[in-house]
Parts: structure tokens; sequence; C-alpha cells
């Protein structure tokens, strides 16, 4: 099995790049889908496959439910926001997201039958900091999140909607990036997906 530390570069094609944004933006605008937890944040997965030492980003999985505030994973997320979070204008209540299990499991499934590798997890970043105007770098909370996940935290700056842009932590560390490269020409063929 292929793995994702220790490569050089992540491409990702532009059509997914476009794919990623629009979830954004809708998020954003409140258009929520009907299945969808109400909360104008995006999150997903992205997954593809290894090449010599560049994953290729080959499906985005946007996930739609959020158990943020589902017993036992509530306290869970309340007690690493108020341990670890950086105040913010975003209420406690609001912040953090945590992927319903089942959905995650569906996401893991869906991989396996098309053979891609997980890669990691994107989320995005809307507020502005002092000292950190486009926030597009993970945060404490980010990476003590990602520690030992052996997964990308891969960021989205949304601070500015009209000219977003992602970048690619390991592990959530911000001393851990890995240059993503955003290509309209897709480099290697796309992988075989089983039904």
């Amino acid at each position: 099995m292929a793995h994702i530390h220790g490569c050089a570069r992540i491409i990702l094609p532009e059509p997914l790049w476009k794919e990623i944004k629009e979830h954004c933006r809708r998020k954003l605008a409140g258009d929520f889908l009907p299945d969808e937890s109400p909360v104008p944040r995006a999150y997903g997965i992205l997954a593809g496959s290894r090449h010599g030492d560049e994953l290729v980003i080959d499906r985005v999985l946007p996930v739609k439910k959020n158990a943020r505030n589902r017993e036992p994973l509530k306290s869970y997320m309340d007690q690493m926001l108020t341990r670890h979070a950086v105040p913010s204008t975003t209420p406690t209540a609001n912040r953090g997201w945590i992927t319903d299990p089942a959905e995650l499991m569906e996401c893991y499934n869906r991989c396996d039958r098309e053979d891609l590798l997980i890669f990691g997890t994107y989320h995005m970043h809307v507020v502005a900091w002092k000292g950190d105007p486009r926030r597009d770098t993970p945060t404490r909370l980010d990476t003590l999140l990602a520690e030992k996940s052996n997964l990308f935290t891969f960021i989205i700056s949304m601070v500015d909607i009209s000219s977003p842009s992602i970048r690619a932590f390991f592990e959530g560390d911000p001393a851990r990036e890995t240059p993503l490269v955003i290509t309209d020409r897709p480099r290697y063929p796309a992988p075989h997906h089983h039904p």
C-alpha cells in the first residue's frame, strides 16, 4: 500500500479546486442541502493516488453532517476549544466540526472501492486575525486535532471570498507544509473506479 508522507508535492486539478471553492461559497451563502448540517463552514475529505513523489488529488468528498453537538463528541470539542483555541468572533458553540462517524466510514468505503488513498481533510478559515490576515495556516487547535493522524490538513482561506487559496500541512503542522500545485492538465490517467 502506498503512503502519503514523504511526498514532494501535491497536485490539485483545477476542476477539483473549483469544486472545493464552490462548496465553500455555497456554505458561506447559507445554501444548505436538505440532509446537510446548517453550518456556514465547509469541511471535506480529499483522496487520490500516489505517483512517485507526487500525490494527485482525484476525488473531493464534501462531508454534510456535523456531529459536533453530539455527546461525547461535544464535550471533547468544548474542552479542546477551551484549552487551545485562540479567541475569535465566532461563538465557541459554533466552532469546530466533527464529521459524523457513519458518513466518515462511507467515505473510507468509497475510497476503498475506487482504489484511492485518503490524503486528508479540508476546512476553511473565514475570519482574519491580528497578525494573520489571510488565515491560510493551521491554528494550534488544527495541529493538535491532526497530530499523529498521518494525514494532511488542507486549509482554505476564504477571508477574501473573491480570492480563495489552499495550502497543505502534514498532520496540521505549520512547519511541515507540502507544496500544492493547481493545474489544468492532469499528469497521470485517472484511477480505475470500481462500482
